[in-house]
């Protein structure tokens, strides 16, 4: 194995157990507000994987993939910010 493998395989396992500490987070925060800021983690996280894997198969797919990924989350983030601010999204 050369050694970009070696990293970001390195990197995929540090970035997978992130996630595993942040879903942990997500299931047992104490507050609201603990739950929207570990869900954001674990998005952007995912995003990072997912750009890792991009370089790892070198394929476009991916980096559209992490595009639309944080897109979603930023969307989702800010409709659970309203939402525990003024208790309605729309």
């Amino acid at each position: 194995m050369n050694m970009l493998s070696l990293a970001i395989t390195g990197t995929l396992v540090l970035y997978a157990i992130a996630m595993a500490i942040g879903a942990l987070r997500l299931f047992s925060g104490p507050s609201a507000q603990d739950r929207v800021l570990a869900m954001d983690f674990i998005y952007v996280v995912g995003m990072l994987a997912m750009l890792v894997l991009a370089i790892r198969y070198d394929s476009e797919m991916y980096f559209e993939a992490a595009l639309l990924m944080v897109l979603f989350g930023f969307v989702g983030s800010v409709a659970l910010a309203k939402f525990l601010l003024r208790g309605e999204v729309v």
